[in-house]
C-alpha cells in the first residue's frame, strides 16, 4: 500500500513539475476546479470535495485516466447523487444504470470508456464517493 502511495504522489509530483503555467480551469457551471481535481477533466466534482489520497488509485490524467478515485465532500448522499444526474449528461456521458440506495451505484459509457460512482454516508451529513474508469471495450453506448 505504502508502495502504490509513493506512486501516486510521484506521478502527481512529476505533472506538476511540467507545468509552466497553471492554466486558469472551471466546471460546467463556471466554478473553480481544485488543482488536484484538475488531472480528471472528464468528470464533474462537487466543489469542497477533497481527494483521499490512501484510498485513491489511479494512473494516467486527462480523459485517458484509469483506476479508482475517492473523494469525501460536504455534501449528503442524496445531493451528490442529484449532482451526477444532472451533470454526467453536460460532459456526454450516458446513463447506462443508476440504483438510489443505502450505497448509491451509478454507471455512466462515453466512446472507449466506462465509470461507476458509489456514493456511501460519511459521518452525519457528508459522503464519500469512489469513481472508477475502466475501458468500455464492448461497445455498450457507443454510437
Amino acid at each position: 500500500m505504502l508502495k502504490n502511495n509513493i506512486l501516486v504522489l510521484t506521478f502527481v509530483l512529476i505533472l506538476s513539475a511540467c507545468a509552466t503555467e497553471r492554466p486558469s480551469l472551471s466546471a460546467v457551471d463556471g466554478s473553480a476546479i481544485p488543482p488536484a481535481f484538475a488531472h480528471f477533466p472528464d468528470i464533474p466534482f462537487p466543489t469542497d470535495s477533497f481527494i483521499d489520497l490512501d484510498e485513491t488509485k489511479a494512473l494516467g490524467s486527462g480523459e485517458n485516466w484509469i483506476g479508482s478515485l475517492v473523494y469525501t465532500t460536504p455534501y449528503n448522499p442524496s445531493s451528490v447523487f442529484d449532482f451526477y444526474v444532472l451533470e454526467m449528461p453536460k460532459l456526454n456521458w450516458i446513463e447506462v444504470a443508476t440504483v438510489r440506495a443505502k450505497i448509491s451505484h451509478m454507471t455512466y459509457v462515453r466512446g472507449n470508456r466506462a465509470i461507476q460512482i458509489l456514493i456511501e454516508m460519511n459521518g452525519k451529513d457528508n459522503a464519500i464517493v469512489t469513481v472508477t474508469a475502466i475501458p468500455n471495450t464492448n461497445g455498450i453506448g457507443k454510437l
